[in-house]
């Protein structure tokens, strides 16, 4: 009888970036932006089901092919699908999720999981299938060309916000906080005319502040012609750089196929993409910051570190500074937005204790492979779905206890450690004025600016800043 009930082991600690935004999901890392580790329903039950399957047949899971997952209703109960030694101990449990496993050797398993969570089945068909897995193609860095030299390498630390809108209200937040950043994003495809940005970096140094651009590229199109399509990105981020941008980040998490070609993910390929890239700033603005784009935050791909739909953020920045990255970044790049303890916390997280989940060994996970250059947190947000008429959604449920009140502390504790600790350069806070607020994504719940019209962290990073 392969019947289990969810009292099962948890033999795995894994993080992951899926947010559940449909009703049938193909297996491949995804992210959103914020970028969150949840402990959605959909990722508890996968780990019972992975735990579940690899106690049964004695196999290891940690790294998979691929799995997929849908919504089912289970007609005949959720033991349908196993050959039960006494009929009668069928349960009754009708709905849930069907998972489809593959391993590395291609042995497929499926097993079923309660929307409750309570209820786990294995299912007796285990098919083997030929197909291997991905290969990630790993471009020769061998040639990359000789970096151009900036002046944009050292610096105090700063703070900025991520705006959606540069107005009166988001500046009079941003000055009471200390800011003297903002930081906006801009996507580019071939053709693309950096000039479009030319009102916000005049509207940005209107009201006293630097800006920096996060340029997120096409995956399809680099897909299709990676030189070339290099290349138009090089220009586009050399537009920014000649119209003045303070700084620019080059890509958005490289490291997972929401962002970047699925089977050609590497630090490797990023830094093929980052060399002319850095060189078309530098060359274009010397006094331009150059920053690396920041890793999507996981260990999801396992001890390996790497599959072909994406790699855990520390293994692919190693893989940067083995290829070289170093001497075209100006700042490591980085998120952090799934703390639910405070910043001088180092343990004790109730979901476990991967890195990511704390502050101070997610600056060490970027400062440490390349040789001494500071840090960037391009995005640094904490959650509260505090005074939101809906709930925090289950997919990021590990927040649903932080109040506004720890939102406020924990930012000003967070500048304050970044400042004091000199490997930290730049605090991007994740967000000042978002106000959307959804069941995929409530990017409302970082914003400093909260549905009362209050900014309870502005008065606190203020106070961090000396203003």
């Amino acid at each position: 009888m392969r019947s289990i009930s969810s009292n099962i082991r948890r033999s795995v600690v894994i993080t992951t970036l899926l947010s559940v935004l449909a009703i049938t999901f193909t297996g491949t890392a995804v992210a959103q932006d914020p970028t969150p580790t949840p402990t959605s329903p959909i990722w508890r039950a996968y780990a019972q089901i992975r735990d579940a399957i690899e106690e049964e047949f004695n196999t290891d899971l940690t790294i998979v092919q691929s799995y997929d997952w849908e919504q089912s209703e289970f007609v005949n109960g959720i033991d349908d699908c196993v050959a039960l030694d006494n009929p009668a101990a069928a349960r009754p449990v009708y709905f849930g999720w069907t998972f489809v496993i593959t391993d590395v050797n291609g042995t497929q398993y499926r097993g079923r999981v309660s929307f409750d969570l309570r209820d786990v089945a294995i299912c007796d068909d285990v098919v083997q299938i030929d197909t291997p897995a991905p290969e990630v193609q790993v471009a020769d860095t061998g040639d990359l060309p000789e970096a151009v030299a900036g002046s944009a390498a050292t610096g105090g630390f700063e703070l900025g916000g991520h705006i959606l809108e540069l107005n009166s209200n988001t500046v009079s937040l941003m000055q009471r906080s200390g800011m003297t950043w903002v930081k906006t994003q801009t996507s580019h495809s071939i053709g693309a005319n950096a000039t479009a940005n030319a009102g916000k970096i005049d509207t940005a140094k209107a009201n006293g502040f630097k800006i920096l651009f996060g340029v997120v590229g096409n995956k399809e199109q680099l897909a299709a012609d990676f030189d070339g399509y290099a290349a138009d990105y090089s220009s586009y981020v050399a537009g920014l750089a000649s119209l003045g941008a303070d700084a620019i980040e080059v890509w958005n998490e490289p490291n997972i196929d929401r962002e970047w070609p699925a089977g050609q993910i590497s630090g490797e390929n990023y830094t093929r993409l980052l060399a002319p890239a850095s060189n078309a700033i530098r060359t274009a603005n010397a006094n331009t910051l150059v920053i690396s784009g920041a890793p999507a935050p996981t260990g999801f791909f396992g001890a390996a570190g790497c599959t072909a739909n994406g790699c855990n953020d520390d293994v692919f920045m190693q893989q940067m500074a083995a290829a070289g990255a170093a001497q075209y970044i100006d700042c490591v790049g980085l998120h952090y937005n799934e703390g639910i303890v405070p910043p001088s916390q180092v343990g004790g997280d109730p979901r476990g204790e991967y890195p990511t989940y704390y502050l101070q060994s997610m600056t060490q996970r970027g400062y440490a492979p390349f040789g001494g250059k500071q840090v960037c947190y391009t995005e640094l947000g904490y959650l509260s779905g505090e005074g939101f008429s809906e709930p925090i959604p289950a997919s990021f449920g590990w927040a649903s206890n932080t109040t506004v009140a720890q939102h406020a502390a924990w930012l000003a504790e967070a500048a304050s450690i970044s400042a004091q600790s000199g490997q930290v350069r730049m605090l991007i806070v994740w967000n000042v004025d978002f106000p959307f607020y959804t069941a995929t994504d409530p990017m409302g719940g970082y914003a400093i600016f909260r549905p009362d019209d209050s900014c309870p962290a502005c008065e606190q990073l203020g106070a961090v800043m000396g203003r």
